[in-house]
């Protein structure tokens, strides 16, 4: 990846070229991969190699992707990598116009749907992963009393431990530590409700 760092989406360009359904798969499995073809996203999402190649354009004209460098011999093939470490979308950043709110609203809608697509995903599958991974997954909610700063500062707890063990799991992968690694997603949320 070109930048360590998580971008900042606050433009309504920018968040509307992440919030399309198709745009934002590729785009999680770009960051899973690192580094992919057309052919091989087109392969996942089962969806033709050109569509998948515009909707990749289009995600560059807006920054959220880049060329990589070749990871083969096949000079005909472009590889695509994330052009940061990740995307930050905060509310307050489109609270100052209708149009605005109303389209964050949207692109929040559908990544909260995407997320809980692959948790059903998990579901149905959770038999082949084995008791190993399936005693280290979680599913648990918490029901709790907080004042808006005690959850902000939880909030940032909790994104202090996830970043830890990033760079904790990606150093070791570096050095060769031989352990069996896999993906892993992790959704946490925090709101308010009334009763």
């Amino acid at each position: 990846m070109a930048s360590k760092e998580q971008r900042q989406i606050t433009d309504l360009g920018t968040l509307k070229a992440l919030a399309h359904p198709l745009r934002m798969k590729l785009y999680r499995l770009l960051f899973a991969a690192e580094a992919a073809t057309a052919s091989h996203l087109a392969e996942q999402v089962d969806e033709a190699v050109s569509l998948v190649s515009y909707h990749l354009r289009k995600l560059a004209e807006h920054g959220l992707v880049e060329e990589a460098e070749p990871r083969s011999a096949d000079a005909r093939e472009r590889w695509w990598q994330p052009a940061t470490q990740g995307v930050s979308i905060r509310d307050q950043d489109f609270r100052d116009a209708p149009e605005k709110a109303a389209a964050h609203v949207a692109a929040s809608r559908l990544f909260q749907e995407q997320r809980s697509e692959m948790y059903r995903t998990y579901l149905d599958q959770r038999a082949a992963w084995g008791r190993e991974w399936n005693e280290a997954s979680s599913d648990s909610e918490s029901l709790l009393r907080l004042t808006p700063a005690e959850l902000a500062e939880m909030k940032r707890e909790l994104l202090d431990v996830i970043k830890r063990y990033d760079e904790l799991a990606r150093d070791r992968e570096a050095t060769g530590d031989g352990q069996r690694r896999e993906h892993v997603a992790l959704h946490v949320y925090g709101f308010p409700f009334r009763v």
